[in-house]
């Protein structure tokens, strides 16, 4: 009786595993709605209207807020509030009290504007930068004049640090203590002597876009005490106020122009270096390139490296922890290396900056935009930095910049959101929206960067389906863990010893002169049907071999590592990459082995090293062939062309990429795997893709619309097949079962049958909102933009359409109906006989309606709303005093000054042609 209990016992939780197969979208947290970036404005913040925006954003389907106190509205004053005073806490409670019943979480930047600054940063601990000043002596000689800084804004600022003496016959002498009063006491020795004066001068930078209470002086990021003091004062008003910390705090990208220096650097180099910078002055500050100078120049930006993560991403992360909140940071523009900064923090934040241009079908393309500096390549430095760590989150601040203010569409945005979440990013933060009061005139409060998501925008009538699309993605992509196949060393050893100057700036705009052949491995790795996470040395070193696969420090596994053409290489790294390779890991040489060693100390001791470790590795005649090596347990790769490297792995590539063209994200979960899948390219995909990954089950899950079913698969030889129909500019959530699924419904795939139906003719139009108010009906001749049409101020309003016509269909042998809207400029809510069916916002227009059409008449209703950009237009032209913002104010995407009055009209409307047209279930074979 007992075995029978206990075989009742597994056969029940046998079927319980059989049956809790999760095939329905995953449970909606906070965490998986957009969020965004909340301006204040000059804090100028109230209850009511604090209560009436956060409303909206919650009505629409945000998530979540950051809040950033910026500059006011002009004449403004009197409702502005002082940062961090009573009031102002006053304020942050209230928000986060109602964010917690309106289901949002409340962040804020650690700042106002940025970067991290205020009035509460002393001279002291202000970014600093370094000033020289040189002199010459000969023998028996004294120097005459002062020992000071010659910029006049420097002096009474700059402090002098170290004064250094160098002979024509090598002598190098600190004669720091010898300066009394700015005044040298000293006589030079034999010889000629060239004296290099250090001072710690200070960049003035002031907080950009500051608000009320928060302008003074950037803080010193490379001084642990500047970063303490700074943290300091938000300790003590959280802790005066008696306020919650709040969910996370922010730090906007890098902008800490001309700080490259901190008062205590020649102590912090010699500790983390090995020797003296002060001795090798003039050759640090050598316009002439030589080896040495690179050499030394190299291990002075690694110090900064250093200094940047310990001393203020660490201290803060840290300070954030002691307080029950977390820490969402932008590396990007920094000295730093991308990677440890990144995976230090909790939530690594990437940037999309500007549009890109993947010639989808049928998708508007604006005259005016700004291409997007942020390719995959840059968006993955974040992602990688949460990937090898094991974070949650990788986030992204969004739209920063597509096209022109009031210009840019929801169907636009799709993309280069779809882009972002291929590379790893998995939780959105729009750029931004504004706190404006409800009294406040329309434009209402605006920030001077693009794109404005917010109520008094048009494209916000429809953002709730844009909104739920968002959602719909996020849950699938912090659901499991990452699946990237390679790991990619990030050489920036290289980096640091081959680029001119002596600060080194890791910015967004300037990545391609920075990182050109890295840039071309992750283009090359991603082609060839692979993706990817990059890795530094840091944390190479922490990856072990576990059960044969590569385990870094967050536990996230990999199949391979690759170095991609690097040729300076710590001694150490490269002694665990072997290593690991005698422990069975792939290690994968691209181009050539690491033939130098990074730093200045010891280096021909160290060269020696590096040579005895790359005499280990079994010898190639060339590169340009393949060649795989048993090493130990594991493998040495080695070749110069990326494909037939790379399937040497013997690594399953994903064909959808190199076949089809489609880009994909894979990651791993408790019954198989999932991706998101889009379609970014100009042709429509349909067949049978094969997978890089085994499954029994495949279910498909639409985000545009929530529907999912059970997609037709088939077996080549070990290799799983799904059959997708994605037309150009879709996208499709794909999840793998390594279990039959038999309890879900069959998704469909649809044949259009010969037969269409044009419905060009015979529409009403009428305007539910308009500005200017329009009140006629107008009988449509044919469909196109509403500009067009004998009426002025069609030509300059902003507004909702209702377009409405019969169609008589007949009974007819079809299993489903599509309707086609063509191009809707920009958004699109369909009603069919008085149900409503669709919000469409993205191309293709479409959407199935057969449950709702009749034998016999039926209704079609269209509702379509434009952009701003024609009544703004019209502001400008009529001279209205729209632009009320301090600073700044309100700038062109070139970021000069200029209105709109001379743009051209933006067509409006539903343009067509709208087609319907029946379907029939495909049968897949």
């Amino acid at each position: 009786m007992k075995k029978k209990n206990t075989i009742l016992c597994l056969f029940s939780l046998l079927s319980l595993c059989l049956t809790a197969q999760q095939t329905n979208w995953p449970q909606v947290k906070s965490e998986m709605k957009p969020a965004a970036r909340w301006w204040w404005m000059g804090s100028a913040v109230d209850k009511d209207n604090l209560a009436y925006n956060m409303a909206e954003y919650a009505r629409k389907g945000m998530g979540g807020l950051e809040i950033t106190p910026i500059y006011g509205v002009q004449n403004n004053e009197a409702n502005e509030i002082q940062y961090l005073s009573l009031r102002w806490m006053e304020m942050l409670k209230y928000t986060e009290l109602q964010g917690s019943q309106l289901g949002l979480k409340i962040d804020m930047n650690g700042g106002t504007g940025w970067p991290f600054g205020g009035p509460h940063v002393s001279t002291e601990d202000a970014a600093t930068k370094v000033i020289f000043e040189e002199y010459e002596l000969q023998a028996g000689q004294q120097l005459a004049e002062k020992i000071e800084v010659k910029d006049e804004k420097q002096k009474g600022i700059s402090t002098f640090y170290r004064l250094m003496a160098f002979s024509d016959k090598g002598d190098k002498l600190d004669i720091t203590s010898k300066v009394k009063n700015n005044t040298l006491s000293w006589t030079a020795p034999k010889g000629n002597w060239r004296l290099i004066a250090v001072f710690n001068g200070k960049t003035l930078q002031q907080v950009k876009r500051a608000a009320p209470g928060g302008e003074g002086l950037v803080v010193n990021h490379f001084s642990k005490t500047a970063v303490s003091n700074y943290l300091a004062r938000l300790s003590k008003a959280f802790k005066d106020n008696n306020a919650n910390y709040p969910n996370s705090f922010f730090n906007d990208s890098y902008e800490v122009y001309g700080g490259d220096w901190t008062p205590d650097l020649f102590e912090q180099f010699e500790k983390r270096r090995g020797y003296k910078l002060e001795n090798f002055l003039p050759e640090f500050i050598s316009k002439e390139r030589t080896d040495i100078t690179a050499r030394i120049i190299a291990d002075y930006r690694e110090t900064l490296a250093d200094l940047l993560l310990g001393n203020f991403t660490q201290q803060w992360t840290n300070w954030t922890h002691q307080h029950g909140s977390t820490t969402r940071n932008q590396a990007h523009g920094s000295p730093g290396n991308l990677i440890d900064l990144y995976a230090t923090v909790d939530i690594p934040e990437c940037e999309s900056f500007g549009i890109s241009d993947f010639y989808i079908k049928g998708l508007r393309r604006d005259s005016i935009k700004k291409i997007n500096d942020s390719d995959l390549s840059m968006l993955k430095y974040a992602s990688s930095g949460a990937h090898i760590t094991g974070k949650p989150y990788t986030s992204s601040e969004t739209f920063t910049w597509l096209t022109e203010h009031f210009r840019t569409s929801l169907s636009q945005c799709k993309p280069d959101l779809d882009l972002l979440f291929l590379s790893g990013v998995n939780h959105v933060f729009f750029h931004g929206t504004t706190y404006s009061p409800k009294e406040a005139k329309w434009p209402g409060w605006k920030f001077y960067a693009s794109v404005d998501m917010s109520p008094t925008n048009s494209i916000w009538r429809d953002a709730d389906a844009f909104f739920e699309y968002i959602t719909r993605c996020q849950s699938f992509l912090q659901e499991g863990k990452p699946d990237n196949d390679f790991l990619l060393y990030f050489p920036v050893y290289d980096m640091w010893h081959e680029q001119e100057g002596r600060l080194l700036m890791f910015d967004i705009h300037k990545m391609q002169e920075r990182a050109p052949q890295f840039i071309s491995a992750v283009n090359n790795i991603v082609n060839s049907g692979y993706d990817v996470d990059y890795i530094s040395d840091n944390h190479l070193l922490s990856t072990q071999i576990i059960n044969g696969k590569l385990v870094t420090s967050g536990n996230t596994t990999y199949k391979a590592i690759i170095v991609p053409s690097a040729d300076k290489m710590p001694i150490e790294t490269l002694s665990h990459l072997l290593k690991l390779a005698k422990e069975g890991a792939k290690i994968v040489f691209i181009g050539k082995y690491p033939n130098d060693v990074p730093g200045f100390k010891d280096l021909d001791k160290r060269r020696a090293e590096l040579v005895k470790l790359i005499n280990q590795i079994p010898k190639t005649e060339s590169f340009a062939q393949v060649n795989n090596h048993i090493f130990g347990r594991g493998q040495i790769i080695t070749g110069s062309d990326y494909a037939k490297t790379l399937e040497a792995c013997h690594i399953p590539k994903e064909e959808m990429k190199t076949l089809h063209g489609l880009q994909y994200i894979r990651r791993s979960n408790n019954e198989g795997y999932h991706y998101f899948i889009s379609a970014l390219k100009a042709e429509d995909t349909e067949g049978w893709i094969t997978l890089a990954v085994d499954a029994e089950s495949v279910m498909l899950f639409n985000p545009m619309d929530g529907k999912s079913g059970l997609a037709k698969i088939r077996k080549e030889g070990k290799k799983t097949q799904v059959y997708l129909q994605l037309e150009s500019g879709q996208s499709i959530i794909l999840k793998t079962f390594d279990k039959k699924i038999t309890n879900v419904a069959d998704w469909k795939y649809y044949t259009p049958q010969n037969l269409s139906i044009m419905l060009n003719r015979g529409w009403t139009m009428k305007f539910l909102e308009s500005s200017p108010v329009i009140t006629n009906q107008f009988e449509l001749k044919k469909l196109g933009s509403w500009t067009d049409l004998d009426d002025p101020d069609l030509r300059k309003n902003m507004g909702t359409a209702l377009y409405s016509t019969d169609v008589n269909l007949p009974l007819m042998q079809n299993d489903e109906w599509e309707l086609d809207l063509g191009d809707v400029r920009e958004s699109a809510r369909v009603r069919i006989n008085g149900q409503d069916v669709a919000t469409l916002w993205a191309v293709p227009y479409k959407t199935t309606i057969g449950k709702y059409l009749k034998q016999g008449n039926n209704r079609i209703e269209i509702e379509v709303t434009n952009l701003p950009a024609n009544r703004i237009a019209e502001y400008d032209r009529q001279k209205v005093d729209w632009r009320i913002f301090k600073e700044i104010n309100f700038v062109k995407i070139d970021y000069k000054k200029g209105d709109y009055a001379g743009w051209e009209t933006i067509p409006s409307g539903l343009l067509g042609p709208v087609i319907l047209t029946p379907l029939t279930i495909e049968s897949i074979k």
